[in-house]
Protein backbone atom coordinates (compact mmCIF):
# COMPACT_ATOMS: atom_id res chain seq x y z
CA UNK A 1 0.00 0.00 0.00
CA UNK A 2 0.60 3.10 -0.42
CA UNK A 3 1.85 5.98 2.13
CA UNK A 4 -0.22 7.91 2.62
CA UNK A 5 -0.91 11.84 4.51
CA UNK A 6 -4.66 13.45 4.94
CA UNK A 7 -4.12 17.26 5.04
CA UNK A 8 -6.57 19.45 6.47
CA UNK A 9 -6.86 22.68 4.28
CA UNK A 10 -9.19 25.98 4.71
CA UNK A 11 -11.84 25.62 7.71
CA UNK A 12 -12.86 22.27 6.42
CA UNK A 13 -11.34 20.73 3.16
CA UNK A 14 -9.37 17.90 2.77
CA UNK A 15 -6.17 17.18 0.41
CA UNK A 16 -4.32 13.84 0.40
CA UNK A 17 -1.14 12.83 -0.56
CA UNK A 18 -0.20 9.18 -1.53
CA UNK A 19 3.17 8.32 -2.24
CA UNK A 20 4.81 4.81 -3.80
CA UNK A 21 8.62 5.24 -4.09
CA UNK A 22 9.35 8.40 -6.18
CA UNK A 23 6.00 8.81 -7.46
CA UNK A 24 4.11 11.31 -4.99
CA UNK A 25 0.28 11.95 -5.47
CA UNK A 26 -1.75 14.67 -4.35
CA UNK A 27 -5.36 14.21 -4.43
CA UNK A 28 -7.14 17.69 -4.89
CA UNK A 29 -5.46 21.43 -4.13
CA UNK A 30 -7.40 23.81 -1.92
CA UNK A 31 -4.39 25.48 -0.44
CA UNK A 32 -0.55 25.51 -1.02
CA UNK A 33 0.65 26.08 2.34
CA UNK A 34 -0.17 23.10 4.14
CA UNK A 35 0.56 20.51 1.94
CA UNK A 36 4.08 22.31 1.43
CA UNK A 37 4.27 21.94 4.68
CA UNK A 38 3.52 18.19 4.91
CA UNK A 39 5.82 17.58 1.74
CA UNK A 40 8.62 19.25 3.60
CA UNK A 41 8.41 17.60 6.60
CA UNK A 42 8.53 14.61 5.20
CA UNK A 43 11.04 14.91 2.18
CA UNK A 44 8.51 14.23 -0.58
CA UNK A 45 8.83 15.48 -4.46
CA UNK A 46 4.93 16.49 -5.55
CA UNK A 47 4.87 14.55 -9.16
CA UNK A 48 1.32 14.45 -9.57
CA UNK A 49 -1.59 16.41 -8.94
CA UNK A 50 -5.24 14.78 -9.78
CA UNK A 51 -8.14 17.40 -9.47
CA UNK A 52 -11.67 16.37 -8.78
CA UNK A 53 -13.61 19.68 -9.97
CA UNK A 54 -13.34 23.25 -10.28
CA UNK A 55 -14.60 25.01 -7.28
CA UNK A 56 -12.23 27.27 -5.60
CA UNK A 57 -11.39 24.79 -2.43
CA UNK A 58 -10.10 22.47 -4.61
CA UNK A 59 -8.08 24.06 -7.19
CA UNK A 60 -6.53 27.22 -5.43
CA UNK A 61 -3.53 25.59 -4.16
CA UNK A 62 -2.53 24.63 -7.91
CA UNK A 63 -0.68 27.83 -9.00
CA UNK A 64 2.09 27.70 -6.40
CA UNK A 65 2.65 23.77 -5.76
CA UNK A 66 2.98 23.61 -9.84
CA UNK A 67 5.57 26.49 -9.68
CA UNK A 68 7.33 24.88 -7.24
CA UNK A 69 7.53 21.09 -8.38
CA UNK A 70 6.62 21.16 -11.90
CA UNK A 71 4.06 18.02 -11.64
CA UNK A 72 1.80 16.75 -13.98
CA UNK A 73 -1.99 18.14 -13.26
CA UNK A 74 -4.93 15.68 -14.17
CA UNK A 75 -8.33 17.02 -13.96
CA UNK A 76 -11.99 16.58 -15.98
CA UNK A 77 -11.90 17.29 -19.75
CA UNK A 78 -15.40 19.17 -19.15
CA UNK A 79 -13.82 21.34 -16.76
CA UNK A 80 -10.55 22.22 -18.41
CA UNK A 81 -11.11 26.02 -19.29
CA UNK A 82 -11.22 26.56 -14.95
CA UNK A 83 -8.32 24.41 -13.94
CA UNK A 84 -5.68 26.17 -14.23
CA UNK A 85 -2.23 24.10 -15.14
CA UNK A 86 -3.83 21.29 -16.76
CA UNK A 87 -1.57 18.74 -18.12
CA UNK A 88 -3.82 15.96 -19.13
CA UNK A 89 -7.56 16.04 -19.04
CA UNK A 90 -9.65 12.92 -18.18
CA UNK A 91 -13.52 11.50 -18.23
CA UNK A 92 -15.74 8.49 -17.92
CA UNK A 93 -14.13 5.24 -19.09
CA UNK A 94 -10.55 6.30 -18.87
CA UNK A 95 -7.17 4.62 -17.01
CA UNK A 96 -4.62 6.57 -16.19
CA UNK A 97 -1.25 5.48 -15.39
CA UNK A 98 0.55 7.31 -12.25
CA UNK A 99 3.43 6.20 -11.37
CA UNK A 100 2.97 2.55 -10.65
CA UNK A 101 -0.61 3.32 -9.95
CA UNK A 102 -3.00 2.20 -12.43
CA UNK A 103 -6.03 4.89 -11.72
CA UNK A 104 -9.87 4.66 -13.14
CA UNK A 105 -12.15 7.45 -13.70
CA UNK A 106 -15.60 7.86 -13.13
CA UNK A 107 -17.65 11.10 -14.27
CA UNK A 108 -19.52 11.88 -11.58
CA UNK A 109 -21.88 14.69 -12.41
CA UNK A 110 -24.18 16.46 -9.90
CA UNK A 111 -22.11 18.90 -7.30
CA UNK A 112 -20.53 20.39 -10.77
CA UNK A 113 -21.70 18.81 -14.33
CA UNK A 114 -18.15 17.95 -14.82
CA UNK A 115 -17.18 16.69 -11.60
CA UNK A 116 -14.69 13.20 -11.54
CA UNK A 117 -13.50 10.58 -9.07
CA UNK A 118 -10.32 8.40 -9.01
CA UNK A 119 -10.49 4.91 -8.38
CA UNK A 120 -7.40 2.68 -7.31
CA UNK A 121 -8.53 -0.92 -7.98
CA UNK A 122 -5.34 -2.33 -7.12
CA UNK A 123 -5.23 -0.76 -3.63
CA UNK A 124 -8.84 -0.07 -2.81
CA UNK A 125 -8.96 3.39 -2.66
CA UNK A 126 -11.49 5.79 -3.85
CA UNK A 127 -11.36 9.71 -4.27
CA UNK A 128 -14.52 11.05 -4.17
CA UNK A 129 -14.10 14.87 -4.25
CA UNK A 130 -17.31 16.05 -3.28
CA UNK A 131 -19.34 13.52 -4.66
CA UNK A 132 -19.81 11.43 -1.60
CA UNK A 133 -19.10 12.37 1.78
CA UNK A 134 -19.17 10.22 4.75
CA UNK A 135 -22.85 10.26 5.46
CA UNK A 136 -23.26 12.57 2.97
CA UNK A 137 -23.02 14.06 -0.96
CA UNK A 138 -22.45 17.24 -2.42
CA UNK A 139 -24.88 20.24 -3.03
CA UNK A 140 -26.46 20.14 -6.46
CA UNK A 141 -24.86 23.05 -7.86
CA UNK A 142 -25.21 22.34 -11.37
CA UNK A 143 -27.20 19.16 -12.11
CA UNK A 144 -30.02 17.36 -11.09
CA UNK A 145 -31.18 15.14 -8.23
CA UNK A 146 -31.35 12.71 -11.16
CA UNK A 147 -27.78 12.98 -12.13
CA UNK A 148 -26.43 12.92 -8.43
CA UNK A 149 -28.46 9.92 -7.39
CA UNK A 150 -26.29 7.41 -10.66
CA UNK A 151 -23.12 8.89 -9.84
CA UNK A 152 -23.86 8.14 -6.36
CA UNK A 153 -25.03 4.49 -7.48
CA UNK A 154 -22.15 4.26 -9.46
CA UNK A 155 -20.05 4.64 -5.98
CA UNK A 156 -21.98 2.42 -4.88
CA UNK A 157 -21.42 -0.29 -7.07
CA UNK A 158 -17.78 -0.32 -5.98
CA UNK A 159 -16.55 -3.53 -3.75
CA UNK A 160 -17.21 -2.87 0.34
CA UNK A 161 -14.07 -2.83 1.17
CA UNK A 162 -12.66 0.30 -0.77
CA UNK A 163 -11.75 3.06 1.32
CA UNK A 164 -13.30 6.36 0.82
CA UNK A 165 -11.48 9.92 1.08
CA UNK A 166 -13.52 12.69 0.21
CA UNK A 167 -12.98 16.77 0.65
CA UNK A 168 -14.79 18.07 3.17
CA UNK A 169 -15.02 17.43 6.97
CA UNK A 170 -18.91 17.78 6.85
CA UNK A 171 -19.51 14.42 8.74
CA UNK A 172 -21.05 15.46 12.07
CA UNK A 173 -23.78 17.51 10.99
CA UNK A 174 -24.29 14.76 8.23
CA UNK A 175 -24.35 11.72 11.10
CA UNK A 176 -27.17 14.32 13.19
CA UNK A 177 -29.26 14.42 9.34
CA UNK A 178 -28.89 11.13 8.61
CA UNK A 179 -30.68 9.94 11.77
CA UNK A 180 -33.62 12.13 11.41
CA UNK A 181 -34.47 10.58 7.86
CA UNK A 182 -33.25 6.87 8.65
CA UNK A 183 -34.29 7.16 12.54
CA UNK A 184 -34.24 2.87 12.77
CA UNK A 185 -31.36 1.85 11.16
CA UNK A 186 -28.86 0.79 14.28
CA UNK A 187 -26.06 0.75 12.31
CA UNK A 188 -26.21 4.79 11.53
CA UNK A 189 -27.03 5.59 15.24
CA UNK A 190 -23.92 3.41 16.37
CA UNK A 191 -22.01 5.20 13.30
CA UNK A 192 -22.97 8.56 14.25
CA UNK A 193 -22.35 8.37 18.26
CA UNK A 194 -18.43 7.03 17.24
CA UNK A 195 -18.62 10.03 14.26
CA UNK A 196 -19.59 12.06 18.08
CA UNK A 197 -16.43 10.50 20.09
CA UNK A 198 -14.48 11.19 17.20
CA UNK A 199 -15.08 15.10 16.37
CA UNK A 200 -15.04 16.04 20.49
CA UNK A 201 -11.65 14.26 20.35
CA UNK A 202 -10.59 16.44 17.31
CA UNK A 203 -9.73 13.33 15.24
CA UNK A 204 -10.87 13.18 11.45
CA UNK A 205 -13.56 11.00 10.57
CA UNK A 206 -12.28 10.37 6.58
CA UNK A 207 -11.30 7.87 5.42
CA UNK A 208 -13.88 5.60 5.84
CA UNK A 209 -14.92 2.36 4.22
CA UNK A 210 -17.62 2.13 1.39
CA UNK A 211 -18.86 -1.18 2.84
CA UNK A 212 -20.23 1.14 5.79
CA UNK A 213 -21.25 4.06 3.86
CA UNK A 214 -23.69 1.34 1.92
CA UNK A 215 -24.97 0.34 5.26
CA UNK A 216 -25.51 3.70 7.00
CA UNK A 217 -26.09 6.69 4.51
CA UNK A 218 -29.08 7.92 3.51
CA UNK A 219 -27.93 9.40 0.45
CA UNK A 220 -26.79 6.41 -1.07
CA UNK A 221 -30.24 4.40 0.00
CA UNK A 222 -33.03 6.24 -1.51
CA UNK A 223 -34.21 2.98 -3.11
CA UNK A 224 -34.68 1.77 0.71
CA UNK A 225 -38.28 1.27 1.42
CA UNK A 226 -37.28 2.34 5.35
CA UNK A 227 -35.51 5.80 3.65
CA UNK A 228 -38.36 6.58 1.40
CA UNK A 229 -40.20 6.11 4.72
CA UNK A 230 -38.37 8.35 6.61
CA UNK A 231 -39.32 11.35 4.21
CA UNK A 232 -42.85 10.42 3.73
CA UNK A 233 -42.10 9.52 0.22
CA UNK A 234 -43.28 5.76 0.63
CA UNK A 235 -44.36 5.38 -2.88
CA UNK A 236 -42.05 7.02 -4.84
CA UNK A 237 -39.16 6.46 -7.23
CA UNK A 238 -35.58 6.60 -5.57
CA UNK A 239 -34.98 9.92 -7.59
CA UNK A 240 -37.33 11.56 -5.88
CA UNK A 241 -36.66 10.05 -2.58
CA UNK A 242 -32.75 11.33 -3.07
CA UNK A 243 -34.32 14.73 -4.27
CA UNK A 244 -36.34 14.99 -0.68
CA UNK A 245 -33.15 13.74 1.38
CA UNK A 246 -30.92 16.11 -0.64
CA UNK A 247 -33.76 19.19 -0.06
CA UNK A 248 -34.06 18.49 3.99
CA UNK A 249 -30.27 18.16 3.87
CA UNK A 250 -29.94 21.49 2.62
CA UNK A 251 -32.71 22.91 4.84
CA UNK A 252 -31.19 21.16 8.29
Amino acid sequence: MPDIRLIPCLSDNYAVLLKAGDTVVLIDAPEAAPIEAVLEKEGWRLTHILVTHKHADHIDGIPALAAAFKPEIIGPAAEESSIPGLTQTVREGDTVTVGPFKVEVFDTPGHTKGHVVFYFPKEKLLFAGDTMFALGCGRLFEDTPAAMWNSLKKLRALPDDVTVYCGHEYTLSNARFAVTVDPGNEALKARAGEIEAARKAGQPTVPFPLGLEKATSPFLRADDPAVAEGVGRPDAAPEIVFAEVRERKNNF
